[in-house]
């Protein structure tokens, strides 16, 4: 199975899949050694105006599925099987190597493919390292170590983890401002959030990104979204103490 990190990061990443006019030659080359997947027909597709467009499929026989197919410039997509959404890839120039199975999910032999996953590599290994805090300090509580003491010191010692992994997202994101990596990772960071808001994390990239990043779709809609709420936040704002001065009036 899955560990629960990667495919919650595998989720969100679908959540923020860009699409541009899918110039050049593709080709997808996979292994899948997950039980009964053979048979199976997998699809890539695209997020579009909401909906997810089917761009190219393939059977899996003996463990292998190709595709191939034509890009205008490079594309992210999501592979899914059954129905269900199974990790992001690049279609771009060149051959992207697949592999499916219990213990790993990767694309990579083009340039953007093993960008993604190797930040994908990196952050797990990131959140991996703060989730074993809990488990450390149960280990060392039961060893006869002060709770109090054990907690302040990882409580410390997460927020520096956390701050690592954020400062590297963001790096990320402004290393890739220009394709269509920036925009995909920059839109998971915004799916953790609860409706669509402008952070100081955020407002802090919005002062640093070209025009092409605040022009791609789902940013600008993300923002526009952000505005209008941040709007009826302050009027909601305005309303309250208005209400409250006339009650102490």
């Amino acid at each position: 199975m899955l560990s629960t990190h990667a495919i919650r990061l595998f989720c969100c990443l679908s959540l923020a899949l860009l699409t541009a006019s899918c110039s050049r030659n593709y080709k997808v080359e996979g292994t899948a050694s997950v039980a009964g997947i053979d048979g199976k027909k997998l699809f890539l597709k695209a997020l579009k105006n909401g909906e997810w467009v089917t761009v190219d499929s393939a059977d899996v026989e003996h463990g292998l599925f190709k595709m191939s197919g034509h890009a205008d410039t490079a594309c992210m997509v999501s592979l899914f099987m059954d129905g269900e959404n199974v990790m992001p890839l690049v279609l771009e120039r060149g051959t992207v190597e697949v592999t499916i199975s219990n213990g790993l999910l990767e694309a990579k032999g083009t340039p953007l493919n093993e960008r993604l996953y190797a930040f994908i590599r990196k952050r797990n290994e990131m959140e991996n390292k703060i989730e074993e805090l809990d488990r450390r300090e149960a280990r060392l509580v039961l060893e006869g170590a002060n709770l109090d003491e054990v907690r302040a010191q990882l409580t410390q010692e997460g927020e520096k983890m956390v701050t690592e992994m954020n400062d590297y997202i963001k790096q990320f994101i402004t290393d890739n401002f220009t394709n269509v990596l920036g925009p995909s990772v920059f839109m998971m960071m915004c799916s953790t959030l609860p409706y669509p808001l402008i952070t100081p994390p955020i407002e802090e990239l919005m002062k640093m990104a070209p025009m092409e990043f605040k022009a791609d779709p789902m940013v600008k809609e993300f923002l526009e979204k952000a505005r209008e709420n941040k709007t009826l936040i302050e009027e909601q704002k305005r309303m309250q103490e208005h209400v409250a001065a006339h009650k102490n009036s």
